[in-house]
């Protein structure tokens, strides 16, 4: 019975994340290519501004920004488009009964596969600026898969099921988004940042993600301490997000 309903539960995930997938691309012409050019696009408009104007002195910015950039786009992504998950499957969400956290989480997956899409383009870059993978990657990017997964699903949970009742939300998640992305070193080294003002680093939950990242990414190491505390900041996500979901989950039907 227990291995039915994981078989049932699979098959679900691998057919909403196929919808996810189709849906998410239909009538495009670049399709994938839309989600490397973005952040390229972004890398690049940064580069300028903080390279060029702003004049930071760092080497090898570019690949800096690109190793913060692709991870911080999955997140972007599952968190921003999450608002939709169950307004989008209403009429599903009405006639059927199923697990409907799940909708979300083909969202996150979706992200997920399309950021490990993009990690040749990654190699590519470290490989441009004298770098390379390294074969601690093969421990260390699934480690940070999970941590990231864990809080992007958590948070994506969370606003999908607040937005159902508080339709400002998902106005307003764009803006808080913009934000943290400015209040997290995806643009700027840590080191930037004032010694007695560095502890707020740690109160934002992205930045540990996004420093250990770009430590695997570039240097090949995984800062233990960074990558626990990115940790349980994935813990606390995914249990607020399933907490605040099925305390309202039998609300959806009227609602959606």
């Amino acid at each position: 019975m227990r291995r039915n309903s994981f078989e049932y539960y699979r098959d679900l995930i691998w057919v909403l994340l196929k919808k996810e997938i189709r849906v998410r691309y239909k009538n495009t012409v670049l399709g994938y290519a839309w989600s490397v050019l973005n952040p390229l696009a972004f890398a690049a408009a940064f580069y300028v501004l903080f390279k060029v104007f702003v004049r930071i002195q760092m080497e090898n910015y570019a690949l800096f920004l690109i190793c913060g950039l692709f991870p911080w786009q999955w997140f972007q992504n599952s968190v921003s488009l999450s608002s939709q998950h169950f307004l989008g499957n209403a009429s599903l969400i009405k006639k059927v009964r199923f697990p409907r956290e799940f909708l979300v989480l083909s969202g996150v997956l979706n992200d997920l596969l399309h950021f490990l899409a993009s990690l040749p383009v990654i190699v590519f870059f470290l490989l441009l600026f004298g770098s390379g993978p390294s074969w601690a990657w093969f421990w260390q990017i699934p480690a940070m898969l999970a941590v990231q997964l864990a809080f992007s699903y958590g948070l994506a949970l969370l606003v999908a099921t607040c937005n159902l009742f508080v339709r400002d939300l998902e106005r307003l998640i764009g803006i808080l988004l913009l934000l943290w992305l400015y209040l997290t070193p995806v643009m700027f080294p840590v080191d930037m940042i004032p010694e007695r003002f560095r502890w707020c680093l740690y109160a934002n939950p992205m930045a540990a993600t996004i420093e250990c990242w770009r430590n695997v990414l570039m240097t090949g190491t995984l800062p233990a301490d960074l990558w626990a505390l990115a940790a349980g900041y994935g813990v606390l996500a995914l249990a607020a997000g399933r907490l605040v979901y099925r305390s309202l989950e039998r609300r959806f039907a009227e609602l959606v």
